[in-house]
């Protein structure tokens, strides 16, 4: 008896783990059908033979025992069905999920087998890019170029006479792929936070209570006044002998201010982006009308949405991008509630909600992970060709939800959660292949977390703020969710990047050299 119930044991698993169940991945609809009817025959005629071996065995078994005859047992019809209910459940379900295959990259006329790791993501072709196609010395150049020239407009500004607002405007803080040194698309573009505050005796109040959900992530910014909570300065006549050691200055108290004097919103003490962003640009063009004579190249307003987002045009040709982005401090923090996201110069939030932006700590965590990693690593080279892909893309099909900083999200997480060795240059191709990965899943879940907010990994040394470590993540795809046209728009941009991922790395990788010097990416593209 206990041999016919070993048998039975082999006869289920081999029922469940038969290689026959799994068909090639490039068979068709029609002949998995007939597939499987020939393997369901043929377990048929295996279980019919299974069945005799052991009825012969049992019959042997009752004769030599010379028992009475029992009843029949059941058991092995059981087990049976169970077989092919397991069976059946498996070919179903596999039908189920090839229905919900996510990203197919590979031509439906295709008759190769090839996957999207080896179609895309070549490590000869990523090898030669990043040899042939590195950025120019020249960057540094530029770089030191824009700096001196912001800093004359800046200064400018501040030596413009009273305007009505009395705004005081900061040293600006360079961010971006310029100053992180991963840039590799044209034309060249620079992002400078400039910070601002409000004339004395008022200050800015962030928080982040009382968000909309479909703001998450924002706060807003008050204008208050100092002695306006509990300082009693202002409300009190302290005498002549007497000033306040907290605002010396408020014995000589300035008049109240209007709300638009200080850029509210009407009727609220909320700090409006439309009027700082109107009022930015008036600034910056009067600045600009001051030191025009001092140079030489065009300048131009790219976007009258977007205050001080500038195209330079030198008297050689080469354009080089200039945001300048008004901003408040958060606290004493590295942290900034910013008029527009440089990403998304078209930001569709309302007033008088801003964008919190954590660029100074995205660079602090770069050149942390830099100092760190393995000579020569490869991660801003993955950063680069993942954003190239996407410019190229961009160019091709238009704008769409997904930008470049998704992507820089996405290195962030595996930074964060990859062990150091696992960056160096050789291991290029799955790393970026770990990227395009992470990228697909945030795309299939409709859910790509901000990798500095309520992310508990971030390196002590970064100096996040506890509040922001211990926020509730935010989801940087959370438009995808609400709006499924826009979701479907970006899958298809995401999966036709991938699709022409080896013909763009191909095409923009030069073969030649000019002049007897290699050509660069930003002299190709």
């Amino acid at each position: 008896m206990q041999g016919a119930f070993a048998r039975l044991c082999v006869v289920v698993v081999a029922t469940i783990f038969n290689p026959l169940l799994f068909p090639q991945k490039n068979t068709t609809i029609p002949d998995q059908d007939d597939q499987l009817l020939i393997r369901m025959r043929e377990h048929e005629e295996q279980l019919a033979k299974e069945q005799a071996k052991l009825d012969k065995e049992l019959s042997q078994l009752e004769n030599k025992q010379e028992e009475p005859p029992t009843e029949p047992d059941y058991s092995w019809y059981f087990w049976s069905i169970v077989s092919f209910v397991i069976f059946l459940t498996i070919e179903l379900c596999r039908g189920n999920l090839s229905d919900l295959e996510f990203c197919p990259i590979e031509d439906e006329n295709d008759s190769e087998t090839a996957s999207p790791r080896t179609r895309v993501l070549s490590k000869h072709i990523l090898q030669n890019f990043c040899e042939r196609c590195t950025l120019a010395h020249e960057n540094g150049r530029l770089k030191e170029f824009v700096e001196g020239f912001a800093d004359d407009l800046l200064e400018a500004h501040r030596d413009i006479p009273d305007t009505g607002t009395d705004i005081e405007i900061g040293d600006f803080v360079g961010i971006g792929s310029m100053f992180e040194s991963w840039q590799v698309c044209k034309p060249m573009t620079c992002d400078l936070i400039v910070p601002f505050s409000p004339p004395d005796p008022y200050y800015f109040k962030c928080n982040f209570s009382d968000i909309p959900p479909n703001m998450q992530g924002s706060g807003v910014i008050t204008v208050s006044r100092f002695g306006d909570e509990g300082c009693l300065c202002s409300s009190t006549s302290l005498g002549e002998d007497m000033i306040c050691l907290l605002h010396p200055s408020n014995n000589n108290l300035k008049p109240e201010r209007s709300p638009d004097e200080l850029l509210c919103s009407k009727n609220t003490n909320f700090l409006s982006k439309h009027q700082v962003m109107k009022w930015f640009q008036i600034s910056i063009t009067k600045s600009w009308s001051q030191i025009c004579h001092k140079y030489d190249f065009e300048l131009t307003f790219r976007s009258l949405d977007a205050a001080g987002a500038f195209k330079i045009r030198l008297p050689s040709g080469k354009v080089i991008i200039l945001n300048l982005i008004p901003a408040v401090q958060f606290e004493d923090s590295d942290m900034y509630f910013v008029t527009h996201l440089p990403s998304n110069c078209d930001a569709s939030q309302e007033d008088p909600y801003w964008p919190p932006s954590f660029a100074v700590y995205e660079k602090k965590i770069l050149k942390y992970y830099t100092k760190r990693l393995p000579q020569n690593s490869c991660h801003l080279h993955c950063l680069q060709i993942v954003t190239f892909l996407h410019c190229k893309q961009t160019s091709l099909t238009g704008r769409s939800a997904l930008t470049g900083y998704h992507f820089k999200t996405a290195l962030f997480h595996l930074l964060i959660n990859k062990q150091p060795y696992m960056w160096t240059i050789d291991k290029i191709d799955q790393r970026l292949q770990d990227v395009l990965d992470f990228m697909k899943r945030g795309l299939q879940e409709k859910r790509l977390y901000h990798a500095l907010v309520g992310n508990y990994k971030i390196p002590k040394d970064i100096q996040i703020p506890q509040m922001f470590l211990k926020a509730d993540p935010i989801n940087l795809f959370r438009c995808l969710v609400l709006d499924r046209t826009l979701y479907e728009g970006t899958l298809t941009h995401f999966q036709e990047m991938l699709r022409n991922a080896p013909a763009l790395l191909q095409e923009y990788t030069p073969t030649m050299t000019n002049g007897g010097r290699r050509l660069r990416l930003n002299e190709i593209l």
